[in-house]
């Protein structure tokens, strides 16, 4: 009899867990779908996300290049020693 009761009693709460938020997102991940991806409108969001991450990633690639480019003129760059003592000044 308490068997009947304790299944009587947690089928009620085991739909109200799993009606909630946090499971409705788990199943949504667990079954693999983006959410707010549906329809057309999803598609074309997913097109224009994927566009500004390659823009993005392009944009990255440059900056790598020129911050190349940059260390490279920097470290060949030949050193300029300071004045030796008793060299004249260039004003005179």
């Amino acid at each position: 009899m308490a068997g009947i009761l304790l299944i009587a009693l947690l089928i009620p709460l085991l739909a109200v867990v799993l009606d909630s938020p946090p499971a409705r997102a788990l199943a949504t991940r667990l079954e693999g779908k983006a959410p707010g991806l549906e329809g057309a409108g999803g598609a074309d969001r997913m097109a224009a996300l994927e566009a500004e991450v390659q823009r993005l990633s392009d944009q990255v690639g440059q900056l790598e290049e020129e911050s190349r480019f940059l260390r490279r003129l920097l470290e060949e760059r030949p050193r300029r020693s300071g004045l030796g003592p008793g060299e004249p000044t260039a004003g005179g």
